[in-house]
């Protein structure tokens, strides 16, 4: 992956697995910091979404929670927000691209286990329903499984 973290196998697998609350947090932020200095990205969420970083955060820590988790806290839908956004400015494919490099490499830096794996995946799918959904356009990177289930797909 261009950009990616470049890390020896046994360095990774010296990596600790996500394990709660505060992991979670740490990679939501990690992960949004680079998506607001991002070139792809950092138009959409901020000049478009005009997200509102404050509110955003804990919800996000909130729905990342309860994926890996099963934590309660987070309620929602996580593809009307995205549609208002597309009828303001479409997503391209390019987006969904740029997300899930940032998200994985978010990952990479600090994580590596079953838990990080399933965050992983999850974001994949997540890409793949917002980009089915809003663009008509199935959008996979190469290693997604099948058997994940978006949370919060709902119209």
């Amino acid at each position: 992956m261009a950009g990616g973290v470049h890390m020896t196998n046994d360095a990774r697998a010296l990596l600790p697995d996500i394990t709660g609350r505060a992991d979670v947090h740490d990679l939501v932020v990690d992960f949004y910091r680079e998506v607001v200095f991002d070139d792809v990205l950092s138009p959409v969420f901020g000049e478009v979404a005009e997200v509102d970083w404050a509110e955003h955060i804990p919800k996000l820590i909130d729905y990342w929670c309860r994926v890996l988790f099963g934590d309660p806290g987070y309620r929602g839908a996580i593809l009307r927000p995205h549609q208002r956004i597309n009828e303001l400015e479409r997503f391209e494919s390019a987006m969904f691209d740029r997300w899930y490099e940032l998200w994985s490499m978010s990952l990479d830096r600090r994580w590596n286990g079953p838990t990080a794996d399933r965050a992983r995946s999850h974001a994949a799918r997540i890409a793949d329903v917002l980009s089915r959904r809003l663009t008509g356009v199935d959008w996979s990177p190469s290693d997604l499984p099948s058997d994940v289930v978006v949370l919060g797909e709902g119209r």
